[in-house]
């Protein structure tokens, strides 16, 4: 829910603020996969929604996926989709993704257990808009490919949902400076 509210989408106070006993009177302690359906509107533009499902236990095949499309409902207004697996998913499973219109990505539950953007050591990252992106580029006289890179699947490029082209501003503070800013561009 803190990842998606981080990428601009509308997630409630009361969505964050569910405590582990709330969860489980909620979902119950072994909650179904299938109900644990979220779907939130994107703050800029309503209209464009993540859908975030929960897969089961099971290694992820392609006929999954297959299924999967058939049950989500109002695919055209999905801006993308998040799936949090519990097990591996084959390579024709990650192929058939492809044909999805929207962006889907995957993550490992237990990549989520924790926010790595709230570690100590890890900077503040703001994500660049056109204008402030084409700003420093024309400020620094560089394109965005002198910048120095960002992986696209980099963790944070991850947790952002970043995609190649995007600039980012990276601030460090604490340490031997008090505050340092840099622009990585995903590659």
């Amino acid at each position: 829910m803190e990842m998606l509210r981080d990428r601009g989408y509308d997630v409630a106070d009361s969505e964050l603020a569910l405590s582990l006993a709330e969860f489980r009177s909620v979902f119950g302690d072994k909650p179904d996969p299938e109900r644990l359906r979220f779907c939130f509107p994107l703050c800029s533009n309503p209209v464009k929604k993540m859908l975030v499902m929960f897969l089961g236990t099971d290694q992820v095949k392609t006929k999954d996926i297959r299924e999967l499309f058939g049950k989500i409902v109002n695919k055209e207004s999905l801006h993308g989709l998040i799936l949090i697996l519990q097990s591996k998913i084959n390579a024709y499973a990650k192929k058939e993704v492809e044909k999805f219109s929207f962006k889907v990505e995957f993550f490992q539950i237990t990549d989520l257990l924790v926010n790595i953007t709230k570690h100590i050591l890890t900077p503040r990252y703001e994500i660049l808009d056109a204008a402030k992106k084409h700003k420093i580029l024309k400020k620094y006289e560089v394109e965005e490919k002198q910048l120095p890179w960002m992986l696209e699947t980099d963790a944070i490029a991850r947790y952002y949902g970043l995609e190649k082209g995007h600039v980012v501003k990276v601030t460090y503070s604490g340490g031997i400076v008090d505050s340092l800013e840099t622009y990585r561009c995903v590659i």
